[in-house]
């Protein structure tokens, strides 16, 4: 661990920091191993400063779980955006970003591992997990419509939502599988199957534009 200069900061700047070193700490030594002294360490500053913008370890392990998620979240929309206007394009990257690094990552994979199992427990991070989980489906949403729409087909409310949330699914076990064992897999082979099965899911389209 290595201990950061304190530096005069600006009050966001600063908070961002300490839910960075939240983080960190977490992925070290999970939920109950993570401590405000070696948070306060992490980030450069006293435990008595971090009393200034968290409550508590409770409201940290939350800014931090939000954090993370909107983060992950963040990274697939910016590589969507870079597709520019092509639905296809724009819901190929959004998948292919979802199950490759640094969104699949084993520490990312730790992190989601410590605050999982306190999801169901702790009322704040389920709102947020909940919270999160739908922006997300909303986004596959509104890209599953703009392709079928594409390709003159008119889908109705369900039959969007059942895609997304079977599109997501997928995601999520393949971003696992990478997260867990990248080792095993060639760079590509998983976002190929990914791409293969929402393909398959989308009735055959292809979202593979050739550029």
């Amino acid at each position: 661990m290595t201990r950061r200069t304190f530096q005069r900061a600006g009050e966001a700047e600063r908070r961002k920091d300490l839910i960075a070193a939240t983080l960190d700490s977490i992925s070290d030594y999970g939920l109950e191993g993570a401590t405000v002294r070696d948070i306060a360490a992490r980030a450069g500053v006293t435990g008595g400063l971090i009393r200034h913008y968290f409550a508590g370890k409770d409201e940290m392990v939350q800014a931090a779980y939000r954090e993370m998620l909107a983060g992950m979240t963040g990274t697939a929309v910016d590589a969507m955006a870079e597709a520019g206007d092509d639905p296809r394009q724009r819901l190929h990257d959004f998948i292919v970003a979802n199950v490759s690094p640094p969104i699949a990552d084993p520490k990312a994979l730790s992190l989601w591992a410590a605050f999982i199992g306190r999801v169901r427990s702790d009322e704040e991070l389920a709102r947020i997990h909940r919270e999160n989980y739908l922006v997300f489906i909303g986004i596959l949403e509104d890209l599953v419509q703009a392709v079928l729409t594409q390709h003159h087909h008119k889908p109705v409310f369900n039959e969007v939502r059942h895609l997304a949330v079977a599109i997501n699914g997928l995601i999520d076990g393949l971003w696992l599988e990478n997260s867990l064992a990248s080792d095993l897999f060639d760079e590509g082979p998983l976002s190929d199957i990914a791409l293969d099965a929402v393909e398959a899911m989308l009735g055959g389209l292809s979202l593979r534009n050739r550029r």
